[in-house]
């Protein structure tokens, strides 16, 4: 019934059609995102009829992401209810509780009035995606981005430059980010899951249609970024690396990654702080216009 597989990049036109109609804002809605990831939680996918499902796994149980459609309105969400029967059966079946994540407070709001107390659910303030004003990110105005436009003045004092990532740039991205991760010593595993993405990403830009900068200061590269438009109206930042001692490097990264590739589009998805507390704080720092929450149901 289900064939749960994973991922390949060959995957990339019928995924991206049913993710084109659904539309959807969280960071996990990107073809480019699972493709690069998939270690990180060992997710697999299975494209049923006109769906896209993505199924991780957390201490080796199954988690599934609220079903992408290739159908919107009253008419989706008739056809993800009678999907998810389906789906529950089958998971069921194998012995297992039937959870989905990725689950909005809008899409929890029709989910309770259609079933009750038969559902339960959490959220992990984590798992958030911070969303921007793109126009906010570009122009960086008013008394709370006070500091952030100091420390881009003190930036400018270098002879900068930022320019879009090219072919002969990757192995330059690749020996950048090892630095970084060299320097701060993380040996969790969660290290070698990213330099893998970020492997993924920059060896496969043009085809899975990413956007890539570089910053320079003096001739020398002290920071890269990585995204794509997601959505109709959201641009994602998936990979942001700056050096941390050169003062300034990350909030002209930001700034000017959303000048050159956002301005377009109402908003910039900078993904979830997983927990960081130091990435916490930088994400919030940037001011979001409001936090993506989302939630696993569990049915009972």
């Amino acid at each position: 019934m289900f064939d749960f597989r994973k991922i390949e990049l060959t995957d990339r036109d019928e995924i991206n059609a049913r993710l084109a109609v659904s539309d959807r804002m969280g960071c996990e809605y990107s073809f480019a995102n699972n493709f690069a990831w998939h270690r990180l939680s060992d997710s697999l996918i299975c494209l049923h009829g006109d769906f896209y499902i993505l199924m991780n796994f957390s201490d080796g149980e199954p988690v599934l992401s609220l079903p992408a459609c290739a159908a919107d309105g009253d008419q989706g969400r008739e056809r993800t209810l009678s999907l998810l029967k389906e789906l529950e059966k089958y998971i069921t079946d194998n012995g297992d509780v039937f959870r989905v994540c990725s689950v909005t407070e809008n899409d929890l709001e029709w989910l309770k009035e259609v079933c009750g107390d038969r559902i339960s659910f959490s959220t992990d303030r984590g798992s958030s995606d911070y969303i921007y004003l793109s126009e906010k990110l570009i122009t960086l105005e008013g008394k709370k981005y006070h500091g952030k436009r100091n420390h881009i003045n003190r930036f400018m004092e270098n002879d900068w430059s930022f320019d879009e990532i090219r072919p002969c740039d990757i192995e330059d991205c690749f020996r950048f980010a090892a630095d970084i991760y060299n320097s701060v010593g993380d040996n969790d595993g969660s290290a070698a899951i990213e330099q893998y993405a970020i492997h993924r990403f920059l060896m496969n830009m043009d085809y899975l249609g990413l956007k890539g900068g570089i910053l320079r200061a003096n001739g020398e590269m002290v920071g890269f970024t990585i995204g794509e438009q997601l959505n109709s109206n959201t641009f994602v930042v998936h990979i942001e690396k700056a050096r941390g001692d050169i003062n300034g490097a990350y909030p002209m990264l930001c700034n000017q990654f959303a000048k050159k590739y956002a301005s377009q589009l109402k908003y910039i998805n900078r993904e979830e702080d997983m927990g960081i507390e130091g990435l916490r704080r930088s994400k919030l720092s940037y001011h979001p216009e409001f936090l993506l929450h989302k939630y696993t149901v569990s049915f009972e």
